[in-house]
């Protein structure tokens, strides 16, 4: 019996809430309006985050140390260098780069330098020797790295020490640089983001606000004749959902001749990031995030403005 007419009720209360968003037209379609900005502040900001989060990528796999070894180590010798780097938890990987290999490289480099590739043959032995390629998890790690090289003894198997340069040093103050560029914007783009979604928020319960009191009257009698306060709260919840739902569909399509239109731009100005390929390939998380945020914030805005300005 119960359950009868909780079932009944929760069918009037969302009956209510259709209604209550189809007899506030106007106001109703305010709150579309609000939520769709605000909504679209949520949107940007996942772009925005994707965006970052590429560049950043990209500007760490460009930052690397490069270990050089004498013309007489031995590849033995390097490989269980290489392993033993590969062991520290900041190394993200550890290229080995033969004689021959760094050799075809110099030639490739210089294709069009007649003068160096003439001196190079004339000279009849290679004179450069292998060397390791190293990328950390952070660029702020390269120095612990180079730390560890360069107080490690490492010797070859004969004795004699293998290392001949590590390029850490001459680089350490554009690695550096880089590391607190990465980490501000870092910080940056989140305490912006964050800000962002908390105004549009507060604008869009400011107008749910607006949405609720013009139902003041409605209200003051339902509490009258007895009506419980999860009654009469109710239908607001739901036409806060509706709102959010259909804020959230119209935010999604908003995006896509925007992401469209910017695709070509972002990819060529954000090292290969096509902003419209990501709009496709995450389309179902970024609309379950969107039409999510925008439900929990119609129905939370709803349920807090019928409680605190309307003393339920």
């Amino acid at each position: 019996m119960e359950k009868t007419e909780f079932k009944t009720k929760l069918r009037r209360v969302i009956k209510a809430g259709f209604f209550n968003f189809w007899r506030s037209g106007y106001v109703s379609l305010a709150s579309i309006i609000v939520t769709v900005i605000t909504l679209s502040v949520i949107g940007s900001v996942i772009f925005v985050s994707a965006v970052l989060n590429t560049t950043m990528d990209e500007l760490r796999n460009k930052v690397d140390i490069n270990v050089y070894f004498i013309t007489t180590a031995l590849p033995e010798d390097i490989l269980s260098l290489q392993k033993k780097i590969e062991a520290l938890p900041e190394v993200k990987t550890v290229e080995y780069v033969s004689r021959e290999a760094a050799l075809e490289n110099f030639k490739l480099q210089h294709e069009n330098d007649q003068i160096t590739l003439q001196a190079l043959e004339e000279l009849g032995d290679n004179p450069l020797g292998a060397s390791l390629n190293i990328k950390a998890i952070e660029p702020s790690q390269y120095e612990g790295i180079a730390n560890f090289l360069n107080e490690e003894n490492i010797l070859s198997s004969g004795g004699e020490k293998i290392i001949d340069k590590i390029n850490y040093f001459e680089n350490q103050v554009a690695i550096g640089k880089l590391s607190r560029i990465i980490d501000s914007a870092e910080r940056l783009g989140l305490a912006i983001s964050l800000a962002l979604v908390l105004v549009s928020i507060i604008i869009t319960f400011n107008t749910v606000r607006l949405t609720i009191y013009v139902s003041r009257e409605e209200i003051s009698v339902m509490q009258l004749v007895g009506a419980s306060k999860n009654y009469i709260r109710g239908p607001f919840v739901v036409t806060g959902v509706i709102v959010g739902l259909i804020s959230g569909l119209l935010t999604m399509l908003f995006f896509f001749p925007i992401c469209y239109w910017l695709g070509g731009t972002t990819q060529n100005f954000f090292i290969g990031f096509n902003i419209f390929d990501y709009y496709l390939t995450n389309f179902i998380q970024i609309l379950l995030i969107v039409i999510g945020s925008g439900i929990l914030i119609g129905a939370l805005s709803s349920f807090l403005a019928v409680r605190k300005y309307l003393k339920l």
